[in-house]
C-alpha cells in the first residue's frame, strides 16, 4: 500500500474516499495525506481496497496539502526535537512520506540524522529525494520502498519513526506498532499523528442547502472509514486508545499534543484548489450516502458559475487540526 494520507494537516475527521484533501499525511506526512484527512479507496458502492489510487498522478495535490501544513508539521517537528534524546537522533523513518514535505521538515528539525523517506510509490519517493536535494538535504535523505506490514523487516533500525495518518491503513493495529517497536532503538521514540479534528472550510451557514452541510459530509466519510477498517486484511475491532496501543506494543506513552492549521480568508489559489478537489472527492466518493439536498448543496459548491461556489466566494477558509501521539522504547 502507499501509506500517504491525503489529508493536509490536513485532516480531520476519518476517511476520505477518493483521496480527497489530510495530508502528510502522505506528507503529512497530512498530506497524508490526509489530514492528513483519508484515502483508503473508492467509497461506498465500490471497493474498500485503497491500492487502485494513482498516487503518481495525485502528487501535486498531495505536495500542496503538505505544504499548506508545513507550519504544523515544523512545529510538531520541533517538539519531538525536545522530547528525543538529545543528540542520539541518528536516523529517522517518515512512514507514508508521500512527496517528502515532512521528510525535509524532519531533516531540518534533526540536522545530525539520516531521514529515510518510506513509501511504496516510487514516482512519490523521486519527488521526495528532488525536495530534499533542493533543499540542500540531499546527503541525508535516503528513500525506501516498502508495503507495510510485509516489509517491516527492510526498514533497519531507527531512533524516531514518524506515520502520519497511515497506521490506520493496517488491519491489525496493534501487531503494526508492536513490529515498530521492534525496529525502534533503545530510547527511541515513535510519533503517531492520528486523529485530530476534521478540517473546517464553510460557515455553518454557507446560503447553500440546509446549514451544517459540513458535519453531515463528517458523518458520511465517518461512516465510510469504519467499513474501510473492516475490510483491510486482519482487521481488528479495537479502541483507538494510543496511549494503550503504544503499551500494548510494549511502549511507554511520552506525550499528546495538537497542532493547529489555520489558513484563514482570503484564501491563495493554490489553497483554494485543493479544497475544490476535496470536495469533488467527496462528492465522488459519498455521494449515495448524503441526502438528496446535500448532493444538491455540493454541486452548487462545485458548479464554477454559482457566485456562492467554492471557487468563488470570498468566506473560504481552512482550519483543522493534527494530533500526535508519542511512545518511547525504555532502555
Amino acid at each position: 500500500m502507499s501509506a500517504h494520507d491525503l489529508h493536509d494537516g490536513h485532516r480531520h475527521g476519518h476517511g476520505e474516499p477518493h483521496g480527497g484533501t489530510h495530508g502528510e499525511s502522505h506528507g503529512g506526512t497530512d498530506a497524508h495525506a490526509h489530514g492528513a484527512g483519508h484515502t483508503h479507496g473508492t467509497g461506498h458502492g465500490h471497493s474498500h481496497d485503497h491500492t487502485d489510487l494513482d498516487w503518481a498522478e495525485l502528487a501535486p495535490l498531495l505536495t500542496v496539502q503538505a505544504e499548506t501544513a508545513s507550519p504544523l508539521y515544523t512545529e510538531a517537528a520541533a517538539w519531538l526535537a525536545g522530547l528525543a534524546p538529545a543528540g542520539r537522533v541518528r536516523r529517522v523513518l517518515d512512514f507514508g512520506s508521500g512527496p517528502g514535505v515532512v521528510t525535509a521538515l524532519l531533516a531540518e528539525a534533526f540536522p545530525e540524522a539520516e531521514v529515510v523517506a518510506v513509501d511504496a510509490t516510487p514516482a512519490l519517493l523521486a519527488l521526495a529525494a528532488e525536495r530534499a536535494a533542493a533543499r540542500g538535504l540531499g546527503d541525508r535523505v535516503t528513500t525506501l520502498r516498502a508495503e507495510l506490514p510485509a516489509d517491516f523487516d527492510s526498514l533497519g533500525t531507527a531512533d524516531l519513526i514518524w506515520a502520519s495518518h497511515s497506521l490506520h491503513h493496517i488491519g491489525d493495529q496493534q501487531a503494526a506498532l508492536t513490529a515498530f517497536a521492534k525496529v525502534l532503538n533503545p530510547g527511541g521514540l515513535i510519533a503517531l499523528a492520528e486523529g485530530g479534528l476534521p478540517a473546517r472550510h464553510l460557515p455553518w451557514n454557507a446560503g447553500v442547502g440546509r446549514p451544517g452541510l459540513e458535519a453531515r459530509i463528517d458523518a458520511a466519510a465517518a461512516d465510510w472509514f469504519g467499513a474501510m477498517r473492516a475490510s483491510l486484511p486482519d482487521a481488528k475491532d479495537e479502541m483507538d486508545d494510543w496511549n494503550a496501543l503504544l503499551t500494548g506494543a510494549g511502549l511507554t506513552p511520552s506525550g499528546t499534543r495538537s497542532f493547529l492549521s489555520d489558513v484563514p480568508a482570503p484564501l491563495p489559489d493554490a489553497v483554494r484548489g485543493q479544497i475544490v478537489a476535496h470536495y469533488e472527492r467527496q462528492r465522488e466518493g459519498l455521494a449515495g450516502s448524503l441526502a438528496d439536498d446535500d448532493r444538491a448543496a455540493l454541486d452548487r459548491l462545485l458548479d464554477p458559475a454559482d457566485p456562492l461556489s467554492l471557487h468563488r466566494r470570498a468566506d473560504l477558509f481552512l482550519l483543522s487540526a493534527r494530533t500526535v501521539h508519542t511512545g518511547r522504547k525504555d532502555g
